[in-house]
């Protein structure tokens, strides 16, 4: 039997084709610049080398993939411990005007550019920003606490940056949970926080999973916000890449570090993958 296809078959499919192409084509040339040498004061590259991976291996460099784990971790676990409980009430609020607050308040940082939120943060975390003013006019301390150029200040602002994602995955998880098990829990003598811990926590763990792994995947390539909050002290991956491309003109190795981030990504990508297949039984109800 003949499948008919959409006469728009051809024009949707062109355009991702197109992409496919560009981005393979971008792949094997940065693979390929990844296998070249680096010549000193030259754009140029040399002759066929395996030296670039070896020197993955150096602890200045592994050091700060480790570091852009740890942040990635602290900064997806914030955003599920912060996002969860607004996620819950922006589905099970009755109040139609605390539902909008919410809403309104989730989404609007996705309407402001990353650069403007981030100098943002510097105004707000800086030894004379507005939260050491504030805690000096209130006597808590006397000297201005260090939160700029350093991993807590990265972490805040990157989880400004995330949470809406955070918030609609979970919202989205939440949302299919059927309220008549909660129901049911209660109607059989447990208390509100016996339901939330028995039914609703448990059902709802596929968008807790997609959610803290699809933060921990996209902040592993963050730019702006560690370049600008970290000033230069507080280095991820994405720094790393820039400062060895463009500031030594070592881009071979700044090839197989980008293959490196590429490949971290993927691989939590697979995770998330496997990790929601196995509990696609428990939620989505």
């Amino acid at each position: 039997m003949r499948v008919q296809r959409s006469p728009f078959f051809y024009w949707f499919v062109l355009p991702s084709a197109t992409l496919a192409i560009v981005f393979a084509a971008a792949m094997i040339a940065l693979l390929q610049y990844s296998l070249r040498q680096h010549i000193p004061g030259s754009l140029v590259v040399g002759g066929f080398t395996l030296d670039n991976f070896a020197r993955m291996a150096k602890w200045v460099y592994a050091r700060v993939f480790v570091d852009t784990l740890l942040l990635s971790f602290y900064t997806a676990l914030l955003n599920l411990l912060l996002g969860y409980p607004l996620a819950y009430a922006l589905i099970r609020s009755r109040s139609a005007w605390l539902k909008g607050v919410i809403f309104i308040a989730t989404i609007a940082p996705l309407f402001t550019g990353d650069i403007v939120r981030t100098y943002s943060w510097i105004i707000v975390l800086g030894n004379n920003g507005f939260v050491n003013v504030v805690l000096k006019e209130l006597g808590i301390i006397t000297t201005s606490l260090q939160m700029l150029y350093t991993p807590f200040g990265v972490v805040v602002a990157l989880v400004q940056y995330s949470m809406p994602v955070m918030v609609i995955i979970l919202a989205a998880a939440i949302s299919h949970i059927d309220v008549d098990y909660e129901k049911a829990a209660a109607s059989l003598g447990a208390n509100p926080l016996k339901v939330f811990v028995n039914v609703t926590l448990p059902l709802s763990l596929p968008g807790i999973l997609s959610g803290f792994i699809t933060i921990f995947a996209w902040t592993l390539s963050a730019f702006a916000t560690p370049q600008l909050v970290g000033g230069g002290k507080v280095n991820m991956i994405a720094n790393m890449v820039y400062n060895v491309g463009f500031s030594n003109f070592d881009f071979p190795f700044a090839a197989v570090l980008s293959l490196t981030a590429l490949g971290l990504t993927m691989g939590l990508l697979t995770l998330l993958r496997l990790s929601v297949r196995r509990f696609e039984h428990v939620g989505l109800h």
